[in-house]
């Protein structure tokens, strides 16, 4: 543990990338082996479940730093870390512990079933064994929320270097389901074990977004675009006769899409298609918000899948008859994916294919792009004609190009302290718009991000001192300031008190040219809700 939590320290206490891959590479040669394999867990986001809820560990945190609950609760949200918190509040260590990374994390494991008392004692017991970063760490790992500031590939690279192994062999390793309890570090990384490839998929290639003129990529005769469908990226995959569907999250959903079945018994054997999961009902494209009833199913009963069939909108095909041809360039890929869909769509119902367009002009690929909310669309994809099917997200091949967000003028009615470096700020906004005849404000978004360093600064000194009542961490202001605020999309919602729900709302401006009287009604925003 000691090594673990020095690790996070170093990383911590830097920004440059060249850094954390040397602390990381140098972590891994030095670190035992079920250690290395609870970290590389960690860092590619399989952690442990969570144990104690955090109402609990708030509780024994402030009884061991002898201070009353409601003084933890403001400390809390002044630093805005749980863990930072608890690491700065409770005393020094007493005595010192030389339990490793992976013993901690089998007795956090085995601590879920246990009662609230041993869980107590768990917990007292090693806050007051740990310095301030361990206790950092353990507190993290006991929650849940482990994020240092280290993406995936950020990990892979440094575990290349410790190696000597390929990255891309080690992305491929990493992915699929497997269990860090279980399996060692050998057979995780060192080993090459051809069955235990069976169902993995490949990483997931992601593209750059355009901020605003697509023109600045060359030639478009050179790109092939194609509509951005608004569903869930997976991987299909047929092996040896079986099926395997694979998130972008690298969640196996096999179960969650049975009709997929019947790729298996039609296409051949050792295909690997990339594209997006699509609501599908009435012969249509639905919207996201249908598809997510399908996520939410543990079963999913006859009745729903009549009401609520899903496709697989194709985009690529990365493995064709056993063989791995994401090295093959896109525009060759594309002559094997169309021509397996001419062969086998009509036997297979879920099997579409997203269209790829060439263009002789940026301005028709615009115009393009402005129909795209009409076809159930977020934008186009632009992909260089020539380009491999790479690993992760990298610049220069792969482009999204998105259409212009929703916008609503609304009303700033809640604050609340943001988190890591503006946690000392009032940066978390809820907004409102008029019900119909402007005599409320109604609630429909929160949104925390849009504004300046310097803008958010203004803000939250209008705020504090302009609070009508305190809710615990939530302020509610004087209604005085409007905002723009941008959003993806919008769809009916009996989950909201608007009755409307919005796609990743943010901040777009500070309207400070405007009062509250000019803000949008709930019926301006239900009015942008597509046929």
């Amino acid at each position: 543990m000691k090594d673990f939590a020095h690790l996070v320290k170093t990383i911590d206490s830097t920004n440059k990338t060249n850094q954390k891959v040397e602390a990381l590479s140098n972590y891994f040669k030095i670190a035992s082996n079920p250690d290395k394999v609870w970290t590389i867990a960690i860092l590619s986001h399989r952690r442990p479940p969570r144990p104690v809820n955090s109402t609990l560990i708030r509780g024994y945190a402030s009884e061991l730093a002898e201070i009353p609950l409601w003084l933890f609760e403001e400390s809390y949200h002044i630093v805005g870390d749980l863990a930072e918190t608890i690491a700065l509040v409770v005393p020094n260590k007493t005595k010192t512990t030389e339990k490793s990374l992976t013993q901690f994390l089998q007795e956090i494991l085995q601590l879920k079933p246990k009662s609230e008392e041993e869980k107590k004692e768990y917990l007292i017991k090693n806050w007051s064994q740990l310095d301030y970063y361990e206790r950092f760490v353990f507190t993290k790992l006991m929650t849940g929320g482990f994020r240092i500031g280290v993406s995936q590939k950020l990990m892979t690279r440094a575990l290349s270097k410790a190696t000597g192994i390929d990255e891309d062999i080690l992305a491929f390793k990493l992915m699929g389901n497997w269990d860090p309890n279980k399996i060692s570090y050998s057979e995780l990384i060192l080993e090459k074990n051809e069955a235990d490839y069976l169902s993995k998929p490949y990483p997931f290639y992601l593209a750059y977004a355009i901020a605003e003129d697509a023109s600045e990529l060359g030639q478009p005769k050179d790109w092939l675009a194609e509509h951005k469908w608004d569903g869930i990226r997976a991987q299909l995959i047929v092996r040896k006769g079986q099926l395997f569907v694979w998130s972008r999250g690298e969640e196996l959903v096999t179960d969650k899409y049975p009709e997929f079945e019947i790729f298996t018994e039609i296409l051949p054997d050792g295909t690997v298609l990339d594209g997006e999961i699509l609501p599908y009902p009435n012969d249509s494209i639905g919207d996201f918000k249908d598809l997510q009833t399908r996520i939410g199913r543990k079963n999913v009963s006859k009745a729903l899948l009549k009401k609520l069939p899903v496709i697989l909108k194709a985009y690529d095909i990365l493995e064709y008859k056993g063989e791995d041809i994401r090295s093959t360039p896109f525009e060759k890929r594309r002559e094997v994916l169309e021509d397996l869909f001419r062969k086998y769509s009509k036997d297979i119902i879920p099997f579409h294919l997203s269209e790829t367009m060439r263009f002789t002009s940026w301005e028709d690929m615009a115009k393009e792009r402005e129909k795209a909310r009409d076809i159930k669309s977020e934008g186009l994809m632009i992909k260089r004609a020539d380009s491999t099917y790479g690993v992760g997200r990298k610049k220069g091949d792969w482009w999204k190009w998105k259409s212009d967000p929703f916008s609503i003028d609304a009303v700033l009615t809640y604050a609340m302290r943001g988190h890591g470096r503006r946690s000392n700020l009032f940066t978390d906004y809820t907004f409102a718009l008029w019900n119909d005849d402007r005599s409320e404000l109604i609630t429909f978004a929160k949104a925390y991000s849009g504004l300046t360093d310097k803008e958010f600064k203004k803000v939250d000194a209008w705020i504090k001192k302009n609070t009508i009542e305190r809710f615990g961490p939530v302020r509610s202001v004087e209604y005085e300031h409007v905002f723009e605020i941008a959003f993806e999309g919008i769809a009916e919602s009996k989950r909201h008190k608007s009755g409307m729900a919005t796609r990743f709302p943010r901040i777009l401006r500070w309207r400070q040219d405007k009062k509250i009287e000019d803000a949008n009604t709930l019926s301006d925003l239900k009015a942008m809700i597509p046929d």
